[in-house]
């Protein structure tokens, strides 16, 4: 929005020109969802609070979370605000990819707080069944991968990118669409498992997201796209304002999210920051980096897949509790050192996949 005012006045007055540049309004979107996470921040959570709408705990957990029970939750309208303004304000919104993105996050976002509503305002226990949340989920990254198959120009825009490897790209045709499913619908509903403790989801998802914001600079690039052996994407690079937005909207949020939390995001922060992430690597190409980087979400998502796949089959827990992050509780770590250790993990798997920019 800015940046087309900017384009207008700037023949009168030069200094609009720095808008034009993408790098520095990546930093304003960030500063911008910062600024707005922290302002809105007090009075949601004092209205949270003041309607009740806090977090129900299970009593077969770690006993020290029990004293989490009525902390107020929903807190992720702080995150999707701050992204959603911000990206509105700064980004070319003559980019279809930015409106792909947004589309996805504010559908997730939704979802999310119809999931929140049912279980914490109607008092419904199960929220959104797991079925309904499931089709509602997959009806929109089916879309997604259709929207991106058509218009797709090249073989390489439906391939599967190999990192590390120079020039690997693995033609999926059709498979795309269901790929691109897979990548947004497991992408939402991993990061939505990770977010058990005080930060341990956001921080984790801010890091992943600024990382997938340089890819989707560099992607954007003609000339560092070819440089760096990466597919080309063109307009790919306006997504570097979106995650720029999610970077400092994450961070607001962590302000009043680190522990002891004075508000969880809920469902309508984890699902649609999760599918996010999806969306923006399935568009730059780099969905198997989002694997490397996202470790965290995926050892999470496992290891809820193996508890339940060894019970059903075994009658045996493999994890004291699943997810991994309740196992280590259990196991007699305080909570603050599994959120950091959490956090020290993603921030070396995050640099390990950066790597994949240069080693060919």
């Amino acid at each position: 929005m800015l940046l087309l005012l900017a384009e207008y006045l700037r023949p009168f007055v030069s200094g609009f020109n720095a808008l034009t540049y993408l790098t520095l309004r990546g930093i304003l979107a960030a500063l911008t969802a910062l600024a707005i996470s922290l302002l809105l921040g007090p009075p949601l959570i004092r209205r949270l609070t003041q309607r009740q709408i806090g977090q129900t705990v299970r009593d077969d957990g770690p006993q020290s979370h029990l004293q989490k029970a009525g902390t107020p939750t929903m807190g992720g309208t702080l995150i999707l605000l701050g992204i959603i303004v911000s990206t509105l304000l700064w980004a070319d919104l003559r980019s279809i990819f930015v409106w792909i993105v947004l589309g996805v996050t504010t559908a997730y976002g939704l979802l999310g707080f119809v999931d929140d509503y049912r279980k914490l305002i109607l008092r419904n226990p199960k929220g959104l069944s797991a079925r309904e949340k499931l089709f509602w989920q997959s009806l929109v990254a089916i879309g997604v991968g259709v929207l991106l198959y058509l218009r797709a120009d090249s073989p390489q825009s439906t391939a599967l990118l190999i990192p590390y490897l120079k020039d690997v790209l693995i033609p999926l045709g059709w498979l795309f669409i269901p790929f691109v499913f897979l990548v947004i619908v497991g992408s939402s509903n991993a990061v939505n498992l990770t977010d058990g403790l005080d930060g341990l989801a956001i921080m984790p998802t801010v890091l992943v997201g600024g990382a997938l914001g340089i890819f989707a600079w560099v992607a954007g690039n003609a000339i560092f796209a070819r440089y760096l052996g990466i597919p080309y994407v063109a307009g790919a690079g306006e997504l570097l304002v979106f995650c720029a937005a999610l970077a400092g909207a994450g961070l607001g949020f962590l302000w009043f999210n680190a522990y002891p939390a004075q508000v969880f995001m809920g469902d309508i922060g984890a699902l649609s920051l999760g599918g996010a992430l999806g969306a923006v690597a399935v568009i730059v190409k780099q969905e198997v980096v989002l694997l490397i980087m996202g470790g965290i979400f995926v050892a999470e998502t496992v290891s809820v897949m193996m508890q339940v796949a060894s019970f059903k089959m075994t009658g045996k827990r493999i994890f004291r509790m699943a997810p991994l992050h309740h196992h280590f509780e259990l196991k007699g770590w305080p909570e603050p050192r599994v959120i950091v250790r959490f956090w020290i993990i993603t921030v070396i798997l995050v640099l390990v996949g950066l790597s994949s920019l240069k080693i060919r």
